[in-house]
């Protein structure tokens, strides 16, 4: 199979969903992708949450102790196909709505749909 740089750039996202792809994944079937910001302090954490959840979305909220910078973490969870227009589309709306509160995406992680229990 040859790759289409124009679906699976050269970069992080598209390395990713390119071994998915090649892993037997149904890209366009829909899944939860978890998605971490983290944060400098519990406080900007929390006011990020709220701002998700006002937004209706599925989080969690938890000490982060990997970057003692950045010791606390955020993880949104969407349904979505795992597209390279949403993973990126998504990712870009994290990353400017948590730039403010000096949130740091910290990646993106999902189960492959042929590992899916359904």
């Amino acid at each position: 199979m040859e790759r289409n740089l124009a679906l699976f750039p050269q970069n992080a996202n598209g390395d990713m969903l390119w071994q998915m792809l090649l892993e037997g994944d149904d890209l366009s079937e829909i899944r939860e992708v978890e998605f971490s910001v983290l944060f400098p302090s519990q406080e900007l954490a929390l006011k990020f949450g709220h701002l998700l959840l006002e937004n209706n979305q599925k989080l969690s909220f938890c000490p982060f102790k990997n970057d003692p910078d950045y010791p606390w973490e955020i993880t949104a969870y969407p349904e979505m196909g795992a597209t390279y227009e949403n993973i990126s589309a998504y990712q870009h709306l994290l990353e400017t709505s948590s730039a403010p509160l000096k949130g740091k995406f910290d990646g993106w992680y999902c189960v492959t749909s042929s590992k899916l229990p359904y």
